[in-house]
């Protein structure tokens, strides 16, 4: 199969499983299969107050993505040094995040459930970000112009089965 098809699966997969977690809980939920940017899911209470949720899928125990969503920094060009300029200016903090590390379809283990505000998802980036460039002096060694970045199981445990957090908003 091939890597794109696997990620729109792993996508849809975690998407209909907090859909199922959030049922669980007594909420109406409804993904829209990647038609908004801004959020995956829906979550809506009793009263017709509704949470947007950002889903990420992972197969392994890391997820990708890109410091300058988090970050405002930017790349000398002549010197291959990434400039760290703060924290970047996030349009929705609020915005709950539900990270999901997918297990092979037959394993003992579960799936799993990280669910956190993006203002919490951009504290665990930068942090993870300034703690690997910081050694190398704000260069990347291979490729200077990337800003790829890991965030992992191990920064996100705090926030496990946090599902609270929706209840909490869809209560504010």
């Amino acid at each position: 199969m091939s890597t794109g098809r696997r990620n729109t699966l792993a996508g849809q997969i975690a998407e209909h499983l907090v859909c199922a977690e959030l049922a669980k809980r007594d909420l109406l939920t409804t993904t829209f299969s990647g038609n908004v940017p801004q959020f995956d899911v829906l979550a809506t209470n009793a009263s017709c107050r509704t949470v947007p949720i950002q889903v990420k899928a992972s197969r392994g125990s890391k997820w990708p993505s890109n410091a300058k969503i988090w970050m405002d920094i930017e790349l000398d060009p002549e010197t291959g040094t990434q400039i760290y300029q703060g924290p970047a200016q996030l349009p929705t903090p609020e915005l709950v995040y539900v990270c999901v590390s997918l297990e092979e379809a037959g394993s003992q283990k579960r799936d799993r459930f990280f669910v956190l505000t993006m203002e919490d998802l951009q504290k665990i980036c930068i942090q993870r970000y300034t703690n690997w460039m910081g050694p190398k002096e704000w260069k990347r060694p291979r490729n200077p112009a990337s800003f790829d970045l890991r965030y992992e199981i191990a920064d996100l445990l705090p926030f496990e089965d946090n599902w609270a957090l929706v209840k909490q908003l869809l209560h504010k």
